[in-house]
């Protein structure tokens, strides 16, 4: 059968080879086996094998046609001379998981973590969709640190409903509010939700499944382009089958994550997020990557790294366009391209095709100067973008997405109107007799990594049915859960410490004074320090009903939202080493 042990460039034994290239009754075990699937003898001679995790599922829709971008992956691996076996890890899909796909991001990376490393794989592509999906492969990935390259399913066609494109998520909002607002029927409501999901793929607004897709790009572990293909392009399973090449020199090369995903690598990334208008969601996930490679980016960066960019793309929420009119405009090369001439990128940082970013994007071509702007002519100016909040409601952080606020609340102080929980809000939110005022600051608290638990993404609650009626269109909302990608409105997230740790959220009671000043970095409970001290001397923890299971698990070791809700035992990378033979 000839099993070459060793990897025809560098002399060095294949990884794989520990399993198929083995002698005696181990050996036999591990090709035997294999070839119950119909697999000939000469898959076995020294080739790299190639893993294709993939978070394919029916109960996450967004993921549910990556069986057939697996295939193309398939594809591309057998004509570079691979051996490509795939496998399934969990789908966290938002859309359908409760309480929240976020509390399970950290599980999928465990997952994606210990597959790689317990099986007989020289190099892994990465199939990736929903929001979580993205972040939660890359964070498993870079904690094995075998070669790998992700491939996003990409996003829907854009929603059509009577004339008008609309935006999965971003439209939600819109017209839960026009029909609180009677201005939209429930009929009318039942047909415009099917017109925003009109074809495979995730959200097509930049909504957090879309940016993920564009910062695995910038972080250079995505090909060139390859973001912003819809699901049903038939490119995006071209850039499938390239991948699948592409994996396989990076096998021979020996391109780890660990080269790729360094400090320019992160700079890139919340530059790039900047300039498309990107999800506050990115922050969290961005964090938690970079814990898992020891990448020095404290919360300060994000602010600090994108207050010299503008928003130049001019997608929903914050603008006009949806995910398909940006592939056609050229994509993110264009705007990696135009950082890039602006000096904003580390142009020299190296990327899964084996070139720097700026030698990737350096022919890139803008095909629409409406939906990519350039510099110059921004549809929000340089400084507008996510800005990190400090003071005594958030010592250890909080986040606003200034390009889907509005701006005439930038600066704001009002009477705190305080929920418990999110279930708290929603029970009376729609009660015409609800003290409430447009100046109010709804502050939602309960809805962070330990209290929810998994901080899902409600801090965008919908506002009182009773200020929609009469006109109001936004008002502050602070929380320490996120909100979606695709969501609006000027509201103030991941406030940490959360109050179900006894950060000073919990001690807002109704009726106290909050200012907000977003241009000074500043969120602030007027209370004076002697009343708060009396108010923690009487605080008590909320109790857990979770005394078992993953649960259980998560709360007791999740980090705050400044840590990036990571798991702290899983911070830093446990490599790649072969785990003995038990044959």
């Amino acid at each position: 059968m000839g099993h070459n042990e060793h990897d025809g460039t560098s002399g060095t034994r294949r990884r794989s080879s520990h399993w198929f290239a083995a002698e005696g009754r181990s050996g036999m075990l591990y090709r035997s086996w294999m070839r119950n699937q119909g697999f000939g003898a000469e898959v076995f001679d020294g080739r790299p094998v190639i893993g294709i995790a993939s978070t394919w599922s029916e109960l996450a829709p967004c993921n549910a046609h990556l069986d057939r971008v697996a295939e193309a992956v398939k594809r591309g691996v057998w004509m570079a001379g691979g051996f490509p076996l795939e496998f399934p890890v969990m789908a966290t899909g938002e859309t359908l998981l409760r309480p929240t796909a976020m509390l399970y991001r950290n599980m999928l990376a465990m997952q994606a973590e210990e597959l790689i490393r317990a099986n007989p794989l020289d190099g892994v592509v990465l199939l990736s969709g929903c929001d979580k999906t993205t972040p939660g492969l890359l964070m498993g990935a870079a904690s094995v640190d075998l070669p790998a390259v992700m491939v996003t399913g990409g996003p829907m066609l854009n929603g059509k409903y009577r004339g008008q494109d609309v935006g999965s998520g971003t439209h939600v909002w819109k017209f839960e509010a026009e029909i609180k607002a009677g201005r939209m029927t429930a009929a009318e409501g039942h047909v415009a939700e099917g017109c925003m999901a009109r074809s495979n793929g995730h959200c097509m607004t930049m909504g957090t499944a879309s940016t993920m897709a564009c910062v695995a790009e910038a972080l250079g572990m995505q090909l060139p382009g390859s973001a912003a293909w819809p699901a049903v392009d038939s490119r995006r399973m071209e850039v499938a089958q390239e991948a699948g090449q592409r994996i396989v020199a990076m096998v021979e090369e020996d391109l780890r994550p660990s080269a790729i995903l360094t400090r320019a690598a992160f700079e890139n990334a919340i530059r790039a997020n900047a300039a498309i208008g990107g999800s506050t969601n990115a922050i969290i996930h961005l964090t938690a990557l970079a814990g898992r490679l020891g990448v020095d980016l404290p919360l300060d960066d994000f602010d600090a790294l994108a207050r010299a960019v503008p928003t130049i793309v001019d997608l929903m929420p914050s603008g006009r366009f949806l995910m398909e009119d940006f592939c056609y405009a050229g994509g993110l090369p264009v705007v990696l391209r135009q950082l890039d001439e602006a000096g904003l990128l580390n142009s020299g940082a190296l990327t899964v095709t084996g070139r720097g970013m700026g030698e990737n994007v350096a022919d890139a071509v803008c095909w629409n100067t409406e939906v990519i702007r350039p510099l110059a002519e921004p549809l929000q100016p340089a400084g507008t973008g996510t800005a990190v909040l400090r003071g005594n409601l958030a010592p250890d952080g909080a986040v606003i997405k200034q390009s889907a606020a509005s701006p005439a609340l930038m600066r704001h102080v009002g009477r705190a109107l305080v929920f418990d929980s999110p279930e708290d809000y929603h029970a009376v939110c729609d009660d015409d007799d609800l003290d409430v005022s447009p100046d109010d600051v709804l502050v939602i608290r309960g809805a962070g990594p330990k209290g929810y638990p998994g901080m899902p993404e409600v801090g965008n609650v919908p506002l009182p049915a009773k200020l929609l009626r009469a006109g109001v269109t936004d008002m502050v909302r602070i929380s320490d859960g996120r909100m979606s990608g695709t969501g609006f409105g000027t509201v103030v997230l991941h406030v940490a410490p959360e109050a179900a740790v006894g950060g000073p959220l919990a001690l807002v009671r109704t009726g106290d004074r909050v200012e907000l000043d977003v241009p000074a970095r500043r969120l602030t409970l007027l209370v004076p320090d002697d009343e708060l001290a009396r108010r923690r001397a009487e605080w008590l923890p909320p109790k857990s009903e979770d005394d078992s299971g993953y649960r259980w698990l998560y709360r007791e070791h999740v980090l705050q939202a400044d840590g990036g809700a990571d798991f702290g035992f899983l911070r830093g990378g446990r490599g790649s080493e072969v785990p003995r033979d038990s044959h």
